[in-house]
């Protein structure tokens, strides 16, 4: 499920046996929490800042998440939204960038929506 291996994303090398841990966003209190076991929770992040539009109050959602070393693109985390978490959205994708912080991105070409760095103590 979990890719073990360090592979490169840009310039700065990925671990997904790094990747589990609590990123937060201080300024707008959002959180994303990737367990070790697979699973993911979602606290506090607006569809505006993880979908890239619809506005809305922040939204709490979990599901399971994997590591994607994308041949063509940025390697990402994918996140399988479990059912009733966003409505008819199945999915979304984080980007690492290899120096402890995850990002929204809905447009893969387009600057992040929302950054979160790693926090030592959830």
């Amino acid at each position: 499920m979990i890719a073990s291996s360090v592979v490169t994303s840009g310039c700065t090398p990925i671990d997904p046996d790094e990747l589990p841990g609590v990123y937060r966003n201080e300024e707008t209190g959002g959180e994303v929490v990737l367990d070790s076991d697979g699973t993911f929770l979602v606290t506090g992040v607006s569809s505006d800042e993880s979908l890239g539009g619809g506005g809305g109050a922040p939204a709490d959602f979990s599901g399971r998440w994997e590591f994607v070393d994308s041949e063509t693109m940025s390697d990402f985390v994918y996140l399988t939204v479990d059912d009733d978490g966003l409505g008819k959205i199945g999915g979304l994708q984080l980007y690492p960038n290899g120096r402890g912080e995850v990002k929204f991105r809905p447009d893969p070409d387009g600057p992040p929506s929302l950054v979160l760095t790693k926090v030592d103590d959830p």
